[in-house]
């Protein structure tokens, strides 16, 4: 029995080696979505020139992304050029303006461009919290089915779009 004891410190270290190695290279910033291969969560929400109400069934048929943003959030503004950049290349970008005033929007699209095909108002942040938004910028990659594929959490740009392109 005492022998045992004398191995005890040599197994605990030997059981953390396993499980520290286990979890070298993964990505410890990725947090998945529990919406990943459902439908987008029924709303109703208002676009940002306020003149209608979209829901659900608004969405585009194709795959597209939807991107929470808000012109309170600095690194929104570091991702919105490559926001352009991809617009310009035809993927298609449901803008959601989260917790964010309406004019304050208008004015930063007029200002920067509107990459988005369509945006809607988000003021109170219940949609992002049916979506699981935890802060902007966040982007959904809704696939050609309808269903949510991938969440990125943070700015998307180049490094971002290889890995999550293929979920388009």
């Amino acid at each position: 029995m005492k022998r045992i004891l004398l191995f005890m410190p040599f197994l605990v270290f030997l059981v953390l080696g396993v499980v520290f190695y286990f979890l070298l290279g993964k990505d410890t910033q990725y947090m998945p979505s529990a919406l990943i291969g459902q439908s987008v969560p029924p709303f109703q929400l208002v676009t940002l020139k306020g003149e209608k109400l979209k829901q659900t069934d608004d969405l585009p048929k194709g795959s597209y992304l939807i991107n929470f943003w808000g012109t309170w959030c600095p690194s929104c503004h570091v991702e919105h050029p490559y926001l352009m950049t991809l617009a310009e290349q035809g993927v298609t970008i449901i803008g959601i303006d989260y917790k964010d005033q309406q004019t304050a929007a208008k004015q930063w699209l007029r200002d920067k461009g509107d990459p988005y095909a369509l945006v809607l108002m988000d003021e109170l942040g219940q949609f992002g919290l049916d979506m699981g938004v935890t802060g902007a910028p966040e982007t959904f990659v809704v696939n050609a089915e309808g269903k949510i594929a991938y969440r990125l959490q943070g700015v998307l740009n180049a490094q971002s779009w290889q890995m999550i392109k293929a979920y388009l």
